[in-house]
């Protein structure tokens, strides 16, 4: 998995790009999250327009993102999920924790600071 971070509007966001399987690119997505926070910058999407894979850990590091984001004071949000992702957040029912937007422009307006 790659990370890469802009900003929009107030937004930062995230693309991950490839699969999201956990181990050391958790550690990665958290330290990248903890700095966000420590700069003041908590209004985050997770654009996930180009991950081909996702398995439970990686399920797992979007929740601990959600998580982190919620305790120091901002929203997470996805941006892009693809069929096959969205379906995963489906049959977990995750679609019921993350807020979802077919494009990143969409969930940056949803923070309403545009």
């Amino acid at each position: 998995m790659r990370i890469k971070t802009t900003e929009q509007y107030g937004a930062v966001i995230i693309e991950l790009k490839g699969n999201i399987t956990g181990g050391s690119e958790a550690q990665e997505l958290s330290d990248l999250l903890h700095k966000l926070i420590e700069e003041k910058k908590i209004y985050i999407v997770a654009d996930l327009a180009d991950v081909k894979f996702m398995n439970s850990s990686g399920l797992g590091m979007l929740i601990s993102a959600y998580t982190t984001i919620k305790n120091g004071g901002g929203n997470f949000k996805l941006a892009n999920a693809t069929e096959k992702i969205y379906s995963l957040l489906m049959i977990t029912k995750l679609v019921t924790i993350f807020e979802n937007y077919d494009s990143v422009e969409e969930a940056v307006k949803s923070f309403n600071f545009v």
